[in-house]
């Protein structure tokens, strides 16, 4: 089937690779001519393990290409639109600004017979009211959620654990649903499940879900704010419960908190609808788990402030990570980066390092110091932070190794990786998040 992505951005490139690795024939769209020129190259212009072998892959094959023209979305019989909802600069609800802009530029191209297809993440409400701007040129819109894990997101197009498309009310949007059935087909054979709603439950499966992930994550951190006030170990409290089946131990993991593309501004954006809806009072916790993600950040500050007895001036600390979570080069968001700023700001010499994120990152807070190697960041450390979870930071870097190379031997583990009595026992000073 041909098929086109407007909006060529994390979201969206995968997408289009992803399509064409299954067979379809894909045209992805954009507006930024860089970014197009890139991908066209076959260079993809973010870190995704995987994405540059598909993309390679479809470019070869002829049925991958990349274009700043919509017009060669005409002819497509769907048409993804994947483009940024970012948090509003004046407040927290999103900013549909690209979405809107991205379906007014595709109306001149759709007839009847064809579907668009929304994947951005829109507040409850948005596929209504672009519904009746699609509506008039015969085409039938739905939402089609994207459910994707940075560092996993190739594997989560081609093998989803869910398929979810809102359809509006009518034969039209049964007929769009069958033509998502087609384009997902070689998933659903795989077992996939293949669910059809509403237009307003599909927007609300993506926030919901994601609303449940921060309030889990937020969750076990408040344990671990409640564990360094009475002696208790954090992990241990979550492999205990995460034993029930009806709670898990998956997302139950205490730290540094979250950060990202998605889940922060997506649980603002949520509780900005809901007031809008007259029903602020629904999600009103969100606000609080927001709270508490701002709050874990601040504790690891505190804790290698604690660790330098207080002294930060002149010392060096160096920062492991970048990057919002490991595999992944998005430091939007980043609290590994909120808490590098942080310590500069209070007089400490930061060195950062991270195996993806560096050139995002100077290109953000250039008043940092960032060292490639690993090995070369920790040299001559006073401190040292583990933000990101990266493989060579949690399994492959020995606490005898790091003894050779740091000034003081003092670890805060912000996101409890560490096996503390392995790092006590070759002598250095360990602090955890909700650790005694």
């Amino acid at each position: 089937m041909k098929l086109s992505v407007i909006g060529c951005g994390y979201l969206g490139a995968v997408h289009a690779a992803a399509m064409a690795s299954i067979g379809h024939d894909v045209v992805g769209i954009d507006v930024d001519e860089r970014k197009v020129d890139s991908l066209a190259r076959g260079e993809a212009p973010f870190f995704e393990p995987g994405l540059p072998e598909v993309l390679a892959q479809g470019i070869e094959s002829g049925r991958l290409r990349f274009t700043t023209d919509i017009a060669e979305a005409q002819g497509a019989r769907v048409h993804f639109v994947g483009v940024g909802t970012p948090q509003q600069k004046d407040g927290n609800a999103a900013d549909l600004t690209f979405v809107d802009a991205a379906i007014d530029s595709l109306l001149p191209y759709i007839g009847p017979g064809d579907v668009v297809a929304g994947k951005s993440t829109v507040p409850v409400g948005t596929a209504a009211r672009l519904l009746e701007r699609v509506m008039p040129t015969g085409a039938t819109l739905v939402w089609n959620p994207e459910f994707l894990r940075e560092g996993w997101a190739v594997q989560d197009t081609i093998d989803p654990d869910r398929l979810v498309v809102g359809v509006p009310h009518g034969g039209h949007g049964s007929r769009a649903a069958d033509l998502l059935r087609e384009v997902y087909q070689s998933s659903i054979d795989k077992g996939t499940p293949f669910l059809v709603t509403d237009l307003a439950t599909a927007e609300l499966v993506k926030v919901s879900a994601n609303a449940f992930l921060a309030t889990k994550i937020s969750f076990i951190n408040a344990m671990a704010e409640i564990a360094e006030a009475t002696g208790a170990d954090v992990t241990q409290l979550a492999t205990a419960i995460g034993h029930d089946a009806r709670i898990g131990r998956q997302f139950l993991g205490a730290g540094i908190g979250f950060g990202g593309g998605c889940l922060p501004k997506d649980i603002r954006a949520f509780a900005a609808r809901a007031e809008e809806l007259g029903r602020g009072e629904s999600v009103g916790f969100l606000r609080e788990v927001d709270a508490i993600n701002l709050r874990r950040r601040e504790r690891a500050v505190t804790l290698v402030v604690e660790a330098l007895e207080g002294e930060l001036v002149g010392k060096q600390v160096t920062v492991l990570g970048a990057a919002f979570k490991p595999h992944s080069d998005d430091i939007r968001d980043s609290p590994a980066l909120d808490i590098a700023m942080r310590l500069h700001d209070l007089g400490a010499d930061v060195t950062v390092t991270d195996p993806e994120a560096i050139e995002n990152a100077r290109r953000q807070h250039p008043q940092l110091d960032y060292v490639d190697d690993r090995d070369d960041a920790l040299r001559g450390a006073d401190a040292v932070i583990i933000a990101t979870e990266w493989e060579e930071y949690r399994r492959d870097l020995s606490p005898e190794h790091a003894s050779e190379l740091v000034s003081g031997k003092r670890i805060v583990d912000g996101r409890n990786c560490l096996d503390a009595a392995l790092w006590r026992a070759a002598g250095w000073t360990y602090f955890g998040m909700g650790r005694p």
